[in-house]
């Protein structure tokens, strides 16, 4: 399997495009521990550092110069290089890096003892500037570009991104995917869509997610419930609304829950019978997974700042960062290092230019505490 991902990634590099890489190849480490990236051309033109990545120049001149880097790299040189790059060749990179980091993360535990893979669906609005990014529709007064991830909870590992304008409703993104039988999709209520909801009870996968206030029903049964573990109702429910219940003809499970760290009273929906409803409602917390994988690749991989303006460029740059964030999770994989994948992450995002074995760069790691959150940004049960 890793041979095939290896002639894959091969094959990418060869790309007829190739010559067209400026500042990144691929090459051997040395020393057996993987592969490294290694800058082996930048253009030769001095420009004021306006990022960090030019003030890193500066700060650790001996650092860059052994790496290949004679002069600073003029933020217009990587403009250039995105606008003339096709995105595709970092989607297809991306895509090989996935593959591979889903089947070393297979066998990973998510907390909940189930055998079933459980992914997270969500979507991230990037705010752009419409006087400079005017391909990119969403309101009259601003441009943006929506990111749809589905997260494998294993990992977590991105198995599915769909870079839309801003204006992309998220249920149309359920359109896209494929349901996985027997897969369980935890999502927010702003992917609740009966008719394309129905489409994955067909394909034999489940869903987990939370009724909207305005949702039309009547109960068909109430099973019994636990009060201590903070179940206050589950039941089974009939759609009565004239076009939901077209729509979704089939019985609904209604799990009413309180939170006993905030008291807030949640209602989820699934059209699994047979898990607890205490799973039920784990299941959405996990949720909060995918949120950290928007805060960190924002955060870390500066996709908030884009090099280019046109919608190759944007997409060029938002590919490359999941390139990296998936490159990641292998080695630490690979090394199997006893760290979340966010800590060994932030670790690396302030070493970037140590010339040092990953191995050694790792040791003596306090994992105690693991991304911070902004509770003004991330809100579990805010949709």
């Amino acid at each position: 399997m890793k041979e095939s991902a290896d002639k894959e990634l091969v094959a990418i590099l060869n790309y007829p495009n190739r010559n067209m890489m400026a500042h990144t190849a691929f090459e051997p480490d040395p020393n057996g521990d993987g592969v490294v990236f290694m800058p082996v051309k930048a253009k030769k033109e001095y420009s004021r550092p306006r990022d960090s990545w030019s003030l890193a120049k500066f700060a650790q001149p001996t650092k860059l110069y052994g790496m290949g880097f004679r002069n600073p790299v003029a933020r217009s040189t990587l403009a250039d290089a995105h606008e003339l790059r096709d995105w595709r060749i970092w989607h297809d990179l991306a895509a090989i890096l996935i593959r591979r980091a889903r089947n070393l993360y297979a066998d990973d535990d998510i907390g909940l003892d189930l055998d079933n893979t459980v992914y997270a669906l969500d979507s991230t609005t990037i705010d752009l500037c419409l006087a400079l990014f005017p391909w990119a529709d969403f309101r009259s007064t601003k441009a943006a570009v929506k990111m749809h991830t589905l997260l494998d909870l294993r990992g977590p590992i991105p198995s599915f991104i769909h870079i839309s304008n801003g204006k992309m409703g998220d249920a149309l993104a359920l359109d896209l995917i494929t349901p996985e039988t027997g897969a369980i999709y935890v999502m927010d209520r702003g992917y609740v869509d009966f008719r394309r909801l129905h489409a994955f009870h067909v394909a034999h996968a489940f869903f987990v997610t939370r009724t909207k206030s305005n949702m039309k029903y009547h109960r068909v049964y109430s099973w019994p419930v636990e009060k201590s573990k903070g179940i206050m109702a589950d039941q089974t429910v009939a759609l009565d609304g004239f076009y939901t219940s077209k729509d979704y003809p089939e019985h609904l499970r209604r799990i009413s829950f309180r939170d006993p760290d905030t008291g807030k009273r949640l209602v989820f929906m699934t059209n699994n019978f047979t898990l607890p409803a205490e799973t039920v409602a784990a299941l959405y917390k996990k949720r909060w997974q995918v949120e950290l994988f928007f805060k960190w690749i924002k955060q870390n991989l500066r996709i908030k700042h884009f090099y280019g303006t046109s919608e190759n460029a944007v997409k060029a740059q938002i590919w490359i960062a999941v390139s990296v964030y998936v490159l990641v999770a292998i080695i630490k994989k690979e090394m199997a290092l006893e760290i979340s994948l966010y800590t060994f992450l932030q670790i690396l995002s302030v070493r970037p230019f140590e010339k040092v074995q990953l191995s050694s760069a790792f040791l003596d790691i306090d994992d105690r505490s693991s991304m911070p959150i902004s509770s003004n940004q991330l809100n579990l049960f805010e949709t």
